[in-house]
């Protein structure tokens, strides 16, 4: 084994080291956190506990009573069960906190000779496959296919993560949107039952928002299917809000029970197709994300195979 395989081997078990530890690391602080807020509830409650003994131990009304009701000495024996009972879960809280403490600084310490371990890793695969291609020969081939293939796969990411964010941001006009309708239901229900003026305005407000934002809506619909249609999914992006009029002349001007509820049924109906455009949104993000996991795990293992073959690989 040359210098090459030897420096490799060392650093890519070093890195595999580093990453063990770290994900360990990360979930000592999590423990941490949660113990140390487990104990300073504890530590309340076994205060309290003990407070209810000292006062029963005091020259206070509720001692007197229980002393002349001579139920002192069971009221007693129950209080200090219980502050015992809150000092052990205390203390056991206390002790696994500690440990917990010292596992988290051991891991830290086995980390410290490990810094820099990735770069150096990354830095000497990288001379090696440079030397590698320089060559040409079998291995050179298997290597630029590799990296032909994490390229793809690199483009493939990007091309989901945009398609993610243009759903997320479709997802939350629809969010809007029902909001709006929402309350012009509110006021349109008002309305209907002698809600007067003041509620046919509030109505045709959140109306005149939510149609705003319709066409917001509708624009970022097109942009989701745009990016949709770069990752081979246009079929499933044929999404569109077709909101109709809500009959606002004949309800401001002929403002009777008909027309009320003819307005309302209007608002449900686009509150359906929202929530089903919502519906849809969902789906394909949760398609879309799938989708994305598949790529980083095949990204991983590719990048992995590409290591391999650089360090199998003689020069």
């Amino acid at each position: 084994m040359n210098y090459y395989d030897e420096e490799l081997q060392e650093l890519l078990q070093q890195t595999m080291r580093e990453k063990r530890l770290k994900a360990k690391a990360v979930d000592l602080i999590m423990q941490q956190q949660e113990l140390e807020e487990r104990a300073e509830e504890l530590k309340k409650i076994m205060e309290k506990e003990q407070e209810d003994v000292d006062h029963l131990e005091g020259k206070n009304l509720a001692a007197f009573f229980y002393r002349i009701s001579g139920r002192m000495d069971e009221k007693m024996s129950k209080e200090k069960e219980e502050a015992y009972s809150a000092a052990v879960k205390y203390e056991a809280a206390v002790k696994e906190l500690e440990n917990v403490k010292k596992d988290l600084a051991w891991c830290q310490d086995e980390l410290k000779p490990l810094s820099g371990c990735q770069q150096r890793y990354r830095q000497a695969l990288a001379e090696k496959l440079h030397r590698i291609k320089s060559t040409g020969g079998a291995a050179s081939i298997e290597i630029l296919e590799l990296e032909e293939k994490l390229s793809g796969l690199e483009k493939q990411k990007k091309e989901i993560r945009e398609a993610i964010d243009a759903g997320n941001q479709a997802l939350d006009m629809t969010e809007r949107v029902l909001k709006e309708l929402g309350s012009a239901e509110d006021w349109g229900t008002f309305d209907v039952f002698g809600g007067g003026l003041l509620s046919d305005l509030q109505k045709h407000s959140h109306l005149d928002s939510a149609q705003e934002m319709i066409e917001d809506l509708q624009e970022r619909l097109r942009r989701f299917r745009t990016e949709l249609s770069d990752v081979n999914m246009e079929n499933r992006a044929e999404l569109q809000v077709n909101i109709q009029g809500f009959l606002r002349f004949a309800d401001y001007f002929f403002d009777n029970i008909f027309t009320d509820w003819t307005v309302l049924n209007r608002i449900s109906e686009s509150k359906r197709q929202v929530l089903e455009t919502r519906t849809e949104i969902l789906q394909i993000l949760e398609y879309l994300r799938a989708n994305q996991n598949a790529a980083e795990k095949q990204q991983e293992d590719t990048d992995e195979k590409l290591a391999q073959a650089v360090i199998r690989a003689k020069i």
